[in-house]
């Protein structure tokens, strides 16, 4: 079996990410893991589980949202909880207990919980509609916050003591309380009453009695749990670890010896010699990356040819037509995150000197960042940009604070807005937002993996500055080493259709070698590696 060890942790914090469903996605869901498991989940070539290190009791939300609802998994904290419930199971906060004479306030974004005229409680629901925070109130200010799981019971709650959290409690499935972490030092003590965790593997379940009542640390309670549950997993396992600098800590100790893949994705785990050459990376039977070029920086830090290490895309190709032939203007999508203020300076004088010449051309400005107001600081330094090289300010789009650029039909001074800001988080508006764009201009000095496979599914041209192996310079895009070529490069592909007709044909041709197929047939090479 292939046992999947992610990263889903909330910042440093051993936890999922889910959210209030009106607070705005300030990050992907989407990562290595997530594109693994799909593969493995609908190619059933594989046996396989999620290992889950975090307490997540949105889990299954989690699940459907990634479509492998169904996915075999094993929980740390199902097992320190003693949890057994695996489906989800219907919530309403009607049949909570509540005090005689509560009244609820529905409002736009939560329901408020009023007795005898003060606030007593507020309740917080998920993107699928489920309860999943409730917050009490004494004398004003939160008392208690309670965490709840999607499979209809109380999962965790914080007790807070003159309006700071004071500790945290993981509750069982009755209520009560296994787990207690105080959260000024961090120091965890076990329940003395319930002294056991659960440990559930090949449908036989087995009671263990945590080695003592009192751990400096969450993490060394989660240690002892899952080198328990690994006691009872076959030898011959593998287990595929998403390297993230908050657990490879932990798992070096517990995986010793044990036949592990290591899986690279994007700058979650740090490319420097100290944190490559650790002992879980050296030992490790393969390491697996997201692009070649990931794979020779790190081969160029280890100094190695003998370590196997291989490039296997997260992202899969498909022929997906887009509809920018349909449009009467000619969107140019440019991501800028991450770029210095100097190549952004060339860049906008650049594509804004094109715009001279081609009425027809728009530039959306591609972001993934969702700091509130940064449509508007991007669009700003955009006129900046243009002010200084004697352009038209009226190009750039009107931007609301929270919303999507406007299409000013008077414009300023009746010239039409030329440049727009596309701020995409999740990888849904990412992909509905290029099939709108007639070619990826990606001159940053690593261009965006996803936006690359997406380009070449939507059969897109893609003028880059930095050779990929998802653009081939003539057929389906162009590499152009400085910001004197961009403007010949756009009129190659926007001046008639010939030129982007072929790069689309080669864009198909392309992204052939990154099907689902392709990319599990380089899976199981992996795996058949390992004997």
């Amino acid at each position: 079996m292939l046992h999947f060890i992610p990263a889903w942790y909330q910042e440093n914090l051993w936890c999922e990410n889910e959210q209030k469903w009106y607070v705005r996605r300030m990050h992907t869901e989407f990562d290595d893991t997530v594109k693994q498991i799909q593969l493995f989940h609908r190619s059933q070539a594989y046996p396989y589980q999620i290992m889950l290190l975090g307490f997540s009791p949105n889990f299954r939300h989690f699940l459907h949202r990634q479509g492998v609802y169904h996915a075999p998994y094993w929980s740390c904290f199902d097992a320190i909880q003693q949890v057994r419930r695996k489906k989800a199971m219907l919530l309403s906060f009607h049949n909570m207990k509540w005090p005689e004479h509560i009244q609820f306030i529905y409002t736009p974004f939560v329901v408020a919980a009023m007795l005898n005229g003060e606030k007593y409680a507020q309740i917080e629901f998920g993107e699928d509609g489920n309860p999943i925070q409730i917050d009490l109130f004494q004398d004003g200010a939160v008392s208690r916050r309670n965490f709840y799981d999607d499979r209809g019971f109380v999962s965790g709650t914080i007790v807070f003591r003159q309006g700071k959290p004071y500790y945290q409690d993981y509750l069982m499935e009755n209520g009560k309380w296994k787990l207690r972490c105080f959260l000024d030092d961090g120091h965890v003590e076990v329940n003395q009453k319930y002294p056991d965790y659960l440990l559930a593997y090949s449908g036989v379940e087995e009671n263990r009695t945590f080695s003592r009542l009192r751990y400096d640390r969450l993490d060394q309670v989660i240690q002892e749990v899952l080198s328990s549950y690994l006691e009872l997993v076959e030898g011959k396992d593998l287990f595929c670890i998403a390297m993230d600098p908050r657990h490879v800590g932990l798992l070096t100790q517990v995986l010793k010896g044990r036949r592990t893949i290591l899986s690279f994705y994007e700058n979650r785990y740090p490319l420097d010699g100290r944190l490559l050459t650790a002992e879980m990376v050296t030992e490790a039977g393969y390491l697996v990356t997201d692009s070649l070029a990931h794979s020779r920086k790190i081969r160029k830090v280890l100094g190695k040819e003998s370590q196997k290490i291989t490039d296997i895309s997260p992202y899969d190709t498909r022929v997906d037509f887009g509809i920018s032939g349909q449009l009467d203007v000619q969107k140019i999508l440019v991501p800028v995150d991450g770029m210095g203020d100097g190549l952004f300076e060339q860049l906008i004088k650049g594509l804004g000197q094109y715009l001279c010449v081609n009425d027809n051309a728009r530039v959306h400005l591609f972001t993934r960042r969702a700091d509130y107001g940064w449509q508007s600081r991007l669009l700003e330094k955009v006129s900046q940009c243009l002010k200084a090289a004697n352009l038209s300010l009226g190009w750039v789009a009107k931007q609301e604070e929270g919303g999507t650029a406007e299409n000013d039909l008077e414009g300023f001074q009746g010239v039409k807005p030329r440049f727009f800001v596309e701020q995409c988080v999740d990888e849904l508006s990412v992909s509905k937002c290029m099939k709108e764009q007639r070619l990826l201009v990606d001159l940053r000095k690593a261009p965006a993996l996803y936006l690359q496979i997406l380009a070449i599914s939507v059969g897109i041209p893609q003028i880059v500055a930095a050779q990929t192996q998802f653009v081939e310079h003539g057929r389906n895009g162009l590499i152009v080493k400085e910001i004197g070529m961009l403007e010949p490069a756009l009129e190659y592909y926007l001046n008639g259709r010939s030129n982007w007709n072929d790069a689309m044909v080669r864009s198909y041709e392309l992204g052939r070698k990154y099907t689902s197929s392709v990319l599990m047939e380089k899976w199981k090479e992996v795996i058949r590696s390992f004997g």
